[in-house]
């Protein structure tokens, strides 16, 4: 099970990686080249629910923390260890952690 160092550390990594994916600049070539595949067929539902996806911290969010847990795991070598459902509770952990660090930041940001 995740040591709380490692729960901050992918917490926060998720964090960054979610504001990453979902606000910052770097990315906004990507995006904006999936907004314009978007808008040729915007009826389409798998295209919407792309757009969903990377529109939203906290759908997003769930699947970078999700990534990011699943390498850490494997890279440490104690995915193996521990029955699934432990790692489950460790996403959700880490997911919740990660998004009350974006929640933070969004209250932050609306006070300025």
């Amino acid at each position: 099970m995740l040591q709380l160092p490692e729960l901050a550390l992918l917490a926060l990594a998720g964090y960054r990686a979610t504001q990453l994916a979902v606000h910052d600049t770097l990315l906004d070539p990507v995006r904006d080249r999936i907004f314009a595949w978007h808008e040729q067929r915007p009826e389409s539902g798998p295209r919407t629910a792309v757009i969903t996806l990377i529109s939203c911290v906290y759908c997003m969010g769930w699947w970078i923390t999700g990534a990011l847990l699943a390498t850490w795991l494997l890279a440490t070598g104690t995915w193996h260890g521990e029955p699934l459902v432990v790692h489950g509770a460790e996403w959700l952990a880490v997911a919740g952690a990660a998004v009350l660090l974006n929640r933070w930041d969004d209250s932050r940001a609306e006070g300025d």
